[in-house]
């Protein structure tokens, strides 16, 4: 079998993590493995390796956005993860949104605006977010605080379209699915925003798993995860990322977006999960694998 990785996205350094750790976890389980880093050449790469299944290990846009998964559906190799429409949906963050919201989610309102007018004027009165609509770990998000003097210098590396969405105050709170059944809940804490940093430095977060927060917030967590799952289409695992307003009780809580690749790093959420509900790193790699199909 081969693990496909790194790739040409803003998160090929944490593919690259992911990958050589569920590489090595799968050969403990007894699996034999190729690590491939994606490429122009990937279709080519496969054809002369001829894998029995593909671990899907890339992150971020072309290997979590559909594109890769259409390649494997054409060469018709069995693959982990979602299939490539709800990929493609997943990674939109406001097609998902709207999806969400006519599956009953709750989620927050945005809007889709030019980068050069979100950078010369208030889209949305602040507090409020601005990301790019089809990137994934943090990358790229802006902060609006109420009562900011201006609007947000954007890095010329952001996209021309970015989603401008109202700021949705209180803890981070995540549940991984896999498969039918949603794992459990973790309390993400932080000194300040959850971005980069604090997702793949080591120390940069203290997660809380299973998460000590009222048991109708708890069930909420793991009912809307799997609901969101499901209107997605999703396969395989996927986690769901929420924030929490304490103040407002079940009212304060909000879906902001279902990842279909989850990190498996050393300090990703997933695995955690697992582990939390006893299943081992090798175990949860190996389920993924043997969960490998085409046509998902």
């Amino acid at each position: 079998m081969a693990v496909l990785m790194g790739g040409p996205s803003a998160e090929r350094e944490v593919s690259l993590s992911s990958g050589t750790a569920c590489a090595a976890a799968l050969r403990g389980e007894g699996y034999e493995v190729v690590e491939v880093d994606a490429g122009p050449d990937l279709c080519s790469v496969l054809a002369d390796l001829k894998p029995d299944a593909i671990l899907n290990c890339l992150h971020g846009r072309w290997g979590e956005d559909g594109c890769v998964q259409g390649l494997l559906e054409w060469v018709g190799i069995p693959y982990s993860h979602s299939g490539v429409l709800s990929s493609a949906l997943a990674m939109d963050k406001q097609r998902s949104k709207a999806a969400f919201a006519a599956a009953g989610l709750p989620v927050v309102s945005s809007v889709m605006a030019p980068a050069d007018e979100v950078r010369t004027r208030h889209v949305m009165e602040p507090p409020y977010v601005v990301k790019p609509n089809n990137e994934g770990s943090s990358v790229g998000i802006y902060l609006v605080h109420d009562g900011a003097n201006g609007p947000p210098q954007l890095s010329k590396d952001m996209p021309a379209q970015v989603m401008v969405e109202t700021y949705a105050p209180g803890r981070e709170l995540t549940t991984t699915v896999m498969g039918d059944r949603a794992l459990t809940v973790t309390d993400i804490l932080t000194e300040g925003w959850y971005d980069y940093d604090a997702k793949y430095t080591p120390g940069g977060s203290r997660h809380v798993v299973p998460a000590d927060v009222p048991s109708e917030i708890f069930d909420l967590c793991m009912d809307y995860a799997l609901r969101a799952h499901e209107a997605l289409g999703c396969r395989g695992v996927s986690r769901t990322d929420f924030r929490w307003d304490e103040a407002r009780g079940t009212n304060g809580l909000i879906l902001l977006e279902t990842n279909t690749q989850p990190g498996m790093t050393e300090t990703s959420l997933t695995p955690e999960q697992a582990q939390a509900c006893g299943m081992g790193f090798g175990q949860l790699c190996a389920w993924m694998v043997e969960d490998a199909s085409c046509d998902r």
